[in-house]
C-alpha cells in the first residue's frame, strides 16, 4: 500500500483512484428550507453530505436543482454553512416563526445560487451521487444534469412501496415512483439499496435493465436528549415514530388504546406518544385523534418536535411501536435500539434487517397479539421486555461509515470497469 493511502486510511479519509470526482446532489435539502423538521430522506441526504465532506474532501463537489428549477454547482463553503444552519434548526428547542424561516431560506438560497459547471480536466471521471428521489420522476432533467457534468450516475433507492403497495401511496404516487425507478434503470451505472428487501424489489422491477445493486444499511446516530417530556405525557408510555400515513398502521394502535382504557381502566392504561407530522389518506386516524373522547389524555399527537425532544421521548419509552404494513428499512428501529429502548414491530424482512433478532416481531394484522404484548411491556419487570434488553447486548448497529464505504467501493468498481455514462 502506498504511503499516501496509509495516511488517508489512518485519518479516516477514503482513497479514490486518481482523477475521480464525486458530485453530490443536495436538491432535496434545498427544497426543504421552509420545513422546520426533517423527514428520514432529509436526514439521509444531510448525512451523505457530512460523511463525504469528511472522507473525500478534496474530491467532493456539490450541485443542485434549486427551487426555481435552475441547475448548477454550489460553493462548498456556502454548503457547509447551510448544513450547519439546517442541523441547528432541527435540534433547536425553539420553533422559528414563519418570518424567520422565510428570512433564513432566502439567505440560504442566495448563498447557494447555482454556478456554472466547470469543464472537465483531462483524465477526470465524474460520478454524480444522489441520495434522494428528488426530480427522478423527470428523466429529462436528470439526463440534462448528467450531460452537463459528463458524469456517471449512482443513486440510493429507499423503497418501492408506492409501486408494490399503491393503496398506501398518495394519489398518482405509484405512477410517479415508477418513473423514478425507470429513470434509475435508464441512467444509473450503479444503485445503492438501503436493505436486501429493497434490492430484491428494485432488481425484480427493472429486470434486465437493472444496473449493479449494492446493499448498504442506513447508519444510525443516537438522537440528542435533555428535553423535558411533553406536558401530560406520563410514564409508562410507548412511542410511535413516523409520519401519520396508512402503511404505518396507526389505526391499530388507537383501537388498542381504546380497548385498554375500556378493559383496564384509565389509571392502569399506559400513555402513547405519536410523534410525526400528518401525512395523507389518513382520515380515519385523524377522526380518532380529534373525536374519540375515550383515548383523550392517554394518546398524545406530537409533531414538529426538535431532535432533542424526540431523543428524550425515545430513551424513556417502554418500547417503540412499529406496526407497519410495509417498510424499506426502518431507521426508527435502529434509533431505538441504539439508545437501549426495546422495539415491538411488524414481522417484515426490512425490519428484521434493521433490528436483527432483537425486537419482538408481530403480524401487523394481529390485534390481540399487539394488545397482549403492549399490556405485558407496560408492566414493571415484564419478562419479555427483560429478554429483549438482554438480546440487545449482542446487537451491532449499522454505521454510516460502513454505508459510505459501500458507496465509494461501488464508485471504484465502476471506475475499474471503465463503464461509460449511459
Amino acid at each position: 500500500m502506498a504511503t499516501r493511502d496509509r495516511a488517508a486510511l489512518a485519518t479516516g479519509l477514503q482513497v479514490l483512484p486518481d482523477g475521480v470526482e464525486i458530485i453530490l446532489d443536495i436538491s432535496r435539502l434545498l427544497s426543504r428550507t421552509l420545513h422546520a423538521m426533517p423527514t428520514g430522506i432529509d436526514r439521509v441526504e444531510l448525512v451523505y453530505a457530512r460523511q463525504l465532506m469528511d472522507k473525500i474532501p478534496n474530491r467532493l463537489h456539490f450541485a443542485a436543482v434549486n427551487p426555481l428549477g435552475r441547475y448548477g454547482r454550489l460553493p462548498t463553503g456556502a454548503v457547509s454553512g447551510f448544513l450547519a444552519e439546517t442541523e441547528a434548526r432541527w435540534s433547536s428547542a425553539r420553533s422559528l416563526s414563519r418570518r424567520e424561516m422565510m428570512v433564513a431560506a432566502g439567505r440560504s438560497l442566495a448563498s447557494l445560487r447555482p454556478r456554472a459547471v466547470p469543464r472537465r480536466t483531462a483524465g477526470s471521471r465524474r460520478y454524480y451521487v444522489q441520495a434522494s428521489p428528488h426530480h427522478l420522476d423527470r428523466p429529462e432533467r436528470v439526463q440534462a444534469k448528467l450531460r452537463a457534468e459528463g458524469a456517471r450516475f449512482i443513486c440510493l433507492v429507499h423503497d418501492l412501496i408506492p409501486i408494490e403497495y399503491p393503496e398506501y401511496a398518495r394519489p398518482n404516487g405509484a405512477d410517479t415512483h415508477r418513473r423514478r425507478i425507470a429513470t434509475m434503470g435508464a441512467f444509473a451505472q450503479g444503485l445503492i439499496a438501503n436493505s436486501l428487501a429493497t434490492a430484491n424489489s428494485v432488481t425484480a422491477f427493472l429486470g434486465e435493465s437493472a444496473p449493479p445493486v449494492r446493499v448498504a444499511h442506513l447508519g444510525c446516530d443516537p438522537l440528542p436528549s435533555g428535553a423535558a417530556l411533553p406536558a401530560g405525557l406520563k410514564p409508562p408510555y410507548f412511542v410511535a415514530l413516523s409520519t401519520i400515513e396508512p402503511r404505518k398502521n396507526h389505526l391499530l394502535l388507537l383501537n388498542i388504546w381504546r380497548r385498554m382504557i375500556e378493559t383496564l381502566g384509565p389509571e392502569a392504561t399506559p400513555h402513547l406518544a405519536i410523534v410525526g407530522r400528518r401525512g395523507w389518506e389518513n382520515e380515519n386516524v385523524i377522526d380518532m385523534l380529534e373525536r374519540c373522547d375515550s383515548i383523550r389524555g392517554h394518546v398524545h399527537e406530537l409533531s414538529g418536535l426538535p431532535d432533542r425532544a424526540v431523543g428524550t421521548l425515545l430513551r424513556n419509552a417502554r418500547a417503540l411501536l412499529c406496526p407497519s404494513f410495509a417498510e424499506g428499512f426502518g431507521m426508527p428501529v435502529t434509533e431505538a435500539l441504539l439508545v437501549d429502548t426495546p422495539v415491538l414491530c411488524s414481522d417484515l424482512p426490512a425490519l428484521r434487517e434493521a433490528g436483527g433478532s432483537v425486537p419482538d416481531f408481530l403480524d401487523p394484522l394481529d390485534g390481540p397479539g399487539w394488545l397482549n404484548a403492549i399490556t405485558d411491556y407496560a408492566r414493571d419487570g415484564s419478562a419479555a421486555r427483560l429478554r429483549q434488553m438482554k438480546r440487545m447486548q449482542d446487537w451491532t448497529p449499522p454505521t454510516w461509515d460502513a454505508h459510505i464505504a459501500t458507496v465509494l467501493d461501488l464508485v471504484r468498481d465502476i471506475d475499474a470497469r471503465g463503464e461509460m455514462a449511459k
